[in-house]
């Protein structure tokens, strides 16, 4: 409470403006009411949060309840601790609370197959995009991907390494930040997947060609076309990823050896 103007300052602790729960509350109800108050606008990026104990006080929980909450909250992005000054809210800049989203995507086994299912969401509107803010440099580059890709097709480590720049240029041309964080975050994975079916030179022809079709989309101005191109490649990595899931799950038939 400010002792000139009577008003709670920003941070300050101040009773029922946390909320009150139940002292064996779980961590993660703890966490989405600090969520919320962020989303509310009651708490704004740099500002302090009250000290651990004043903390828990005023919402009436125990302490390792909130310390799991606050922990959780660190590891999103959404709180820091500073050595010293206390618990503070982040900036909240996006780049920060999706930078772990990788980690999480890979928990899960299916994730390779839901993966081309966000690429197809993602990736197809970039292209789109990209026709409306690309450069002619930024074309000259892509086009030079495909020609690098072509001269090293037979080496299936460079030819990855010259996909991902092709398609890392295309999100950067579509000028949007947020769905570039997005593709950055899930990063990992795409090179993940990419590994497991450029091995296969039949793949990476068929890629060599889609490459030269999303080029030759963006080059004409066609947004439509450009997302047709980037829909239809992204089509025939995921059933070629499908067919390598499939072959990988059929146990191998044992040889019969027969005596004469």
């Amino acid at each position: 409470m400010s002792e000139k103007t009577g008003k709670m300052e920003r941070g300050a602790p101040g009773a029922g403006r946390f909320g009150k729960f139940r002292k064996d509350i779980l961590s993660e109800q703890i966490a989405e009411r600090l969520l919320s108050m962020i989303r509310e606008k009651q708490l704004h990026p740099g500002d302090r949060l009250p000290p651990e104990r004043e903390l828990a006080a005023a919402m009436g929980v125990s302490r390792p309840s909130l310390r799991e909450a606050l922990r959780a909250l660190s590891i999103m992005g959404v709180i820091e601790n500073r050595q010293g000054s206390g618990t503070f809210i982040t900036s909240l800049k996006p780049d920060l609370l999706v930078q772990h989203l990788d980690f999480i995507f890979a928990l899960n086994d299916t994730t390779f197959l839901d993966l081309f299912q966000a690429r197809k969401i993602l990736e197809v509107g970039l292209a789109a995009l990209a026709v409306q803010n690309i450069t002619p440099l930024e074309i000259d580059a892509l086009e030079g991907c495909v020609s690098k890709a072509a001269t090293c097709i037979e080496d299936a480590e460079a030819f990855l390494q010259a996909d991902l720049e092709l398609h890392e240029l295309i999100i950067a041309a579509a000028r949007n930040n947020i769905l570039a964080l997005f593709m950055g975050s899930i990063n990992n994975l795409n090179i993940a997947s990419r590994r497991r079916t450029s091995e296969r030179m039949e793949t990476r022809r068929q890629t060599l060609e889609d490459h030269r079709r999303i080029v030759a989309a963006i080059r004409s101005g066609k947004p439509q076309a450009a997302s047709q191109a980037m829909r239809d490649h992204l089509d025939h990595v995921e059933q070629k990823l499908k067919e390598i899931a499939l072959q990988e799950t059929v146990p191998s038939q044992p040889v019969e050896v027969k005596n004469d």
